[in-house]
């Protein structure tokens, strides 16, 4: 793990834009139809409840990495496995979000392109990042959140001034009840994206104050959701629950139906370089953590030397997941959500912070019995 600093503020910023991540551009939680915003809200609440755990895993441990404190729980030999399912599993997870941002370019900008050229081009740009370490991707997201913001809140306001927004597309309230709410907040928005917050549990370490960091990723994970619940609150008002329903993109379909003034129309820059701001962050987070992560691991010095390598197996992964987008898709909300992120996000970290918890009771009563 590098011996550098970052701030809380800092980790505030990183982990909003990975947050947001692919969640700003596919229809998130159209499952629950006009109540998408409240399975956000509710997965939001539930990825909180999440990171306290993450949270509470480092602050037993606050001067050791992840894989060293794996090893201390569960044995060497364990340990280590269990942090390699952990790597393969982020890795996985970087694949996902590259296969995304391809079909996403694909589709709505660079149709006679091929997926893994473009792929390949947002790669170059994470590569240099990452091998520059985390204090450079940190100060570069401080710059670009702001970017983030104003591109956020110009679109905004030139969608109300459009016209285009209907409230009334948000009605009935709970029209079918709690219950597809409920299914669609823990069986879908808990573990994407709020639970996918667990790759932070490496960056922690790097703030320095265990409160300050839990301020920071708590406050994070507030401002996402709510960001998160609004768009989709938009995305409905402006499109329906049916179009928006069927639409791979409905934040496109949004931002395309402005037009104000009779000439202010077609903004699609808009929504590519958000989307382009905050999946490059996310893509570069996965990089970094399975970067760090495999060099302590494997007691690797320069772990620059890895970023090549892992992005060489990234980018072949990321076309063989899935034959087409249909299937891509399918896997994401049907298979994934039960066999990687709930053991992943859920079991084992609970398992993780039992055993942490009784380990370091009886040390503290070993230690009260010495010095008695």
């Amino acid at each position: 793990m590098e011996k550098v600093k970052i701030s809380a503020y800092q980790l505030f910023v990183l982990l909003f834009l990975f947050e947001m991540g692919t969640a700003i551009f596919v229809p998130l939680a159209i499952d629950a139809k006009q109540d998408a915003w409240l399975a956000i809200l509710i997965g939001m609440a539930g990825g909180i409840c999440l990171f306290l755990i993450y949270h509470r895993i480092f602050a037993f441990y606050p001067d050791l990495s992840p894989p060293e404190y794996l090893q201390m729980i569960f044995g060497q030999f364990l340990g280590k496995i269990v942090t390699f399912l952990y790597l393969l599993y982020f890795l996985y997870l970087e694949a996902r979000v590259l296969r995304d941002f391809g079909e996403m370019l694909a589709i709505n900008f660079y149709p006679e392109t091929p997926i893994l050229v473009l792929i390949g081009l947002m790669m170059l740009t994470v590569v240099i990042a990452v091998r520059n370490g985390i204090e450079v991707m940190a100060r570069t997201a401080e710059l670009l959140f702001v970017v983030y913001l104003l591109l956020s809140l110009a679109a905004f306001l030139l969608l109300l001034l459009s016209g285009v927004v209907d409230i009334q597309g948000m009605k009935p309230v709970l029209e079918n009840g709690l219950k597809p709410v409920i299914k669609t907040a823990f069986s879908q928005t808990l573990y994407f994206p709020f639970g996918e917050a667990l790759a932070f549990i490496l960056l922690l370490p790097y703030v320095g104050n265990v409160q300050k960091a839990k301020k920071a990723g708590v406050f994070a994970l507030l401002a996402s959701g709510i960001s998160l619940a609004l768009l989709m609150t938009l995305n409905i008002s402006v499109l329906g629950v049916s179009l928006a329903s069927r639409s791979l993109f409905p934040l496109l379909s949004t931002i395309q139906s402005i037009e104000v003034a009779g000439f202010l129309q077609r903004l699609d820059i808009f929504f590519m370089l958000g989307t382009v701001i905050a999946g490059f962050f996310k893509i570069a987070i996965f990089l970094y953590i399975v970067v760090a992560g495999t060099a302590e691991l494997f007691k690797i010095k320069e772990s620059s030397r890895l970023v090549f390598q892992i992005t060489f197996i990234a980018l072949p992964l990321s076309m063989i997941i899935a034959s087409d987008l249909p299937e891509h898709f399918m896997e994401g909300l049907k298979i994934v959500p039960v066999f990687l992120h709930l053991p992943m996000q859920v079991i084992l970290p609970i398992i993780v912070l039992v055993l942490a918890f009784f380990k370091n009771r009886k040390k503290e009563k070993q230690s009260s019995v010495q010095n008695l």
